[in-house]
This record gives C-alpha cells, sequence and structure tokens, in this order.
C-alpha cells in the first residue's frame, strides 16, 4: 500500500509502498477514506516534538471502511464506516482503569504518533478503537472529528466551562472553531482571537460573540473591555507562543482557567502573585478519551458543532497540504483522500 511516511526531524516527508499489516485477533483492518492533516505534523518535521520513532506513517484523524477483521471480531463489522481512537492504553495502569489512554504511560499504540497513522491506503486498529460513523456525517466531514473536534471536547470538559462565564479561545483554527462552538452551546460567552480576517469572520459565523484582530489589537486590553474589566473566565491557549502566552495570561480574571492546548519553543512564565491573589489555574488538555470521541461523533452527527474543511487533496499531494499549514493560509483542514 502507499503511505506517506517520516524519517525524522528536517527531513522531507516521502510517498513510498510499504507492507500491508493484516489484522491480528480483535483488531480490524481500515481502508482509509479521509485523513485529516494536524498542525502536529509540522511540529514532528520542525523537531518541537520528536517521539523517537523512524521511519513512521502520520496522520491521526482518520476515517475510512472496515476492509476485514481479524480473529475473535464479528463478521459484520466488515463495510462499516469507522472513524479511529488514536490513543492503545496499556489497559491496566491507573489512568486507563478510569478511561483516560491518552495519559497511560505505557501506551501500546498512538497512531500518528509512535505507530504507523492514517496518511496511508490502510491502517490496522483494535477493533474498539473503530468508532462507528452514523450516515449523516460524510467522510471527509468526519476527519476532523478524530483531534480537531476531540481535542476541543477534552480541553472544554477539563475547563469545567459554565453557562454564562467569558471563554477566549485564543488561535482560530483547527482545535479553536471547535472550541467556539462548544462554548456557545454550553451557555458561555465566546471572544475569538487570531490574526486571520478570514478565520475571526469565520469563529463569529460559529458563535463568537466577539472577536479580536491579534494583530492589530492588544489582546489583553480588548478582553478587558469586552468584559467589562473582569477578565476572561476561561482562556484556551492554542497558539503556544511567548505573545500569545504572555496576553493569555494577562486576559485572566479572578478564578480563570488558562487551558494550554498548542505549544512551541516558547517557555510560559507567570509571577506566582498573579496566580495566588486571583485563585488562578493554569493546566494543560492533550489529545482525549475514547468517550470523547464517542461525544464528539455525537455533537458533529446532531449540528452543533461542524467541522471546518477548507480542501481536500489526493494522497500524493500531501506536501501541498504540508506547505499550505506551514503559511497559515488554510481556514479550516486540509483532508487527505487516499
Amino acid at each position: 500500500m502507499r503511505a506517506v511516511r517520516y524519517s525524522g526531524p528536517r527531513q522531507p516527508l516521502t510517498l513510498e509502498d510499504v507492507p500491508r499489516r493484516d489484522p491480528a485477533a480483535g483488531e480490524v483492518l481500515v481502508r482509509v477514506t479521509a485523513a485529516g492533516m494536524c498542525h502536529t505534523e509540522l511540529h514532528f518535521l520542525s523537531g518541537l516534538l520528536d517521539l523517537g520513532v523512524r521511519p513512521m506513517t502520520l496522520g491521526h484523524e482518520v476515517v475510512g471502511r472496515v476492509e476485514a477483521v481479524g480473529p475473535d471480531v464479528p463478521g459484520d463489522r466488515v463495510g462499516q464506516r469507522v472513524i479511529v481512537y488514536y490513543y492503545v492504553g496499556c489497559g491496566d495502569c491507573r489512568h486507563c482503569r478510569v478511561g483516560d489512554e491518552q495519559l497511560c504511560p505505557r501506551l501500546r499504540a498512538e497512531y500518528g504518533f509512535v505507530s504507523d497513522g492514517g496518511y496511508a491506503e490502510y491502517v490496522t486498529v483494535p477493533a474498539r478503537n473503530a468508532v462507528p460513523l452514523p450516515d449523516e456525517v460524510s467522510d471527509v466531514d468526519a476527519a476532523p472529528i478524530g483531534c480537531g473536534v476531540t481535542t476541543a471536547v477534552h480541553a472544554a470538559r477539563l475547563a469545567g466551562l459554565a453557562a454564562g462565564e467569558w471563554a477566549v479561545v485564543y488561535g482560530a483554527g483547527g482545535v479553536g472553531f471547535g472550541l467556539v462552538q462548544l462554548a456557545r452551546a454550553q451557555g458561555a460567552r465566546v471572544v475569538a482571537v487570531g490574526r486571520s480576517p478570514a478565520k475571526l469572520a469565520l469563529a463569529r459565523e460559529l458563535g463568537a460573540e466577539a472577536v479580536v484582530d491579534a494583530s492589530s489589537e492588544k489582546v489583553a486590553e480588548r478582553v478587558r473591555e469586552i468584559t467589562a474589566g473582569a477578565g476572561a473566565d476561561v482562556v484556551f491557549e492554542c497558539v503556544g507562543t511567548a505573545e500569545t502566552m504572555t496576553q493569555a495570561s494577562a486576559a485572566l480574571g479572578r478564578r480563570g482557567r488558562l487551558v494550554f492546548i498548542g505549544y512551541s519553543t516558547d517557555s510560559f512564565t507567570v509571577h506566582p502573585i498573579q496566580l495566588v491573589v486571583f485563585e488562578q489555574k493554569v493546566l494543560g488538555s492533550v489529545g482525549a478519551t475514547l468517550q470523547d470521541l464517542h461525544d464528539a461523533v455525537d455533537l458533529v452527527a446532531r449540528g452543533v458543532v461542524r467541522t471546518i474543511v477548507d480542501r481536500t487533496l489526493a494522497l500524493s499531494d500531501f506536501q501541498g497540504g504540508i506547505d499550505a499549514m506551514s503559511r497559515g493560509e488554510l481556514v479550516g483542514k486540509a483532508v487527505l483522500v487516499p
């Protein structure tokens, strides 16, 4: 089968012919029909994220159809449309026992991170990781659910967002668009921050009450103006640069929660007195649980959240998607269609 292979930081991705692995006991073989492209791939290529596994097939937002099943998997799963949950925990640690596989210290697999992922014609995964898709959601529209929407669902849950609270989504993009919709659906008042007029216009269309153009406005000052001086109850930080982290922290109100989702080479610095005096919290959010994926599929199927796809590309055109992400020109996701 054909697959897009990662060979290490600062090395070009290549389209290669690789062996297709047949499903073992408890597994299914999925013929990939759509694979979302994520900013994480840029972190792999730059070396910011280097998990030491190479060569490897990238891609963790994977949709397809079950082509074959291994022993102990019901035969009626063949032909089923599915979306892949990309974590496989050990099943025994305290995190796995409560469903938090994304925190497992002994992961058996993580597709597109340390295990061959979905930038390919086929991927083999445990049957439980192949979550059925409803007819209401097309393959292409479903692909961004796998990370873009699930990450938003998980971060919103950790933030404990309540109706009437002010939520700032710092970074109008793949995850940010999901957060805008989720926060609005939960009754929050949403401020979207970004630098692209097109992305900010879309964020407003998706439910943001106000938008802030970080290229021309002082973000923290504008957030405090919008919130009548109170500051934000929650800031979802989807960028993670020195500039955005400083502004995000300064925009936070009393008992505010700063939730990190994005990251860069920059480090975060805050004086403890700010956290102490205003009883603020700083936390990180990584990936999602299997239940988050089931919830995300349901939210999209019911129209509560709409995925945003900028363009579709053939698997052989993967570099065009990488380049578009690097230039910041995508309004939504690029989706590979093998």
